[in-house]
């Protein structure tokens, strides 16, 4: 019979991690070190789509997804559970956070009955989602859920986030319960405010002051990009490619006039840069 490929990929998963014939560095590695590779897997898949390279994406994905068979293999030798455990609880959630589509079986309820304002959906999401953290704040406490204390609105938004990533998220939270600017003009006025703080500060010579207003900056700018209506994680990563591939035309305009790139003048510099841009903009 041929076994499935997910079932192949655990089975190399636990061969790796065997203690007698596996690979010394899969043995050495625990849920913490193959952290940062998960993240960085996770970006190479964002990255794939960016490009829209449908093959690096199935690779990418493969990638990802050895990181997860490979986070429920060290729980598994723990004890703790295993990746069938895993696959069951995001089915359960799932099945939990739709019941617009699903009944508590997972069977599909009849079409007429579902919502189609996308908006409402999202409402109710918010209201499982919040519902599901007082549950867990109940078992964590002990007590009841009726009993235990609600959480904070403001609570299960990851600290591991990218910074921007999770200024948006806080930000989205805050501005669920009416703490938002009315509009984007008047977030713009704010972050205008930030920026004489910065400039305030940098004159001042305060280099713990600048260190919190450079941080209120970019929140406030993470605001304004929620209110346009634009992910802040992806416009920094577009604004950095973008950066990166204009500073790499102006490296190779400099070195076709002769110059090195880090002996030339600035001015130079910056009218190689500003070539670029015409050059991109023609």
């Amino acid at each position: 019979m041929h076994e499935a490929p997910i079932d192949r990929l655990r089975t190399l998963m636990a061969r790796l991690r065997d203690p007698e014939r596996g690979c010394a560095w899969d043995l050495a590695q625990t849920h913490a070190s193959i952290v940062p590779f998960t993240i960085e897997e996770a970006y190479e898949v964002a990255d794939a789509v960016e490009r829209g390279d449908a093959g690096d994406l199935r690779d990418e994905l493969g990638d990802l997804l050895l990181q997860v068979v490979f986070q429920a293999r060290i729980a598994e030798e723990a004890g703790a559970f295993r990746f069938d455990d895993v696959a069951e609880a995001i089915c359960a959630k799932l099945i939990r956070r739709h019941p617009h589509v699903f009944d508590a079986t997972g069977a599909f309820l009849p079409p007429e009955t579902r919502p189609t304002d996308p908006a409402a959906i999202k409402a109710a999401w918010e209201i499982i989602k919040a519902q599901e953290r007082a549950e867990k704040a109940a078992k964590e406490t002990g007590k009841e859920t009726a009993q235990a204390e609600a959480p904070g609105p403001l609570a299960g938004v990851s600290r591991a986030l990218p910074a921007l990533a999770r200024a948006d998220r806080i930000s989205k939270r805050a501005a669920a319960v009416g703490f938002d600017w009315p509009d984007a003009a008047q977030v713009l006025a704010k972050v205008r405010e930030e920026v004489d703080e910065v400039e305030e500060s940098l004159g001042a010579g305060e280099p713990e002051a600048v260190f919190e207003e450079i941080g209120d900056l970019l929140f406030s700018v993470a605001n304004l990009a929620r209110h346009a209506g634009v992910d802040p994680e992806e416009a920094l990563r577009r604004g950095t490619l973008k950066f990166e591939r204009r500073f790499t035309a102006m490296a190779d305009r400099l070195a076709a006039g002769g110059h090195v790139l880090g002996e030339t003048a600035l001015p130079a510099m910056e009218a190689a840069w500003q070539a670029v841009k015409r050059d991109e903009k023609a």
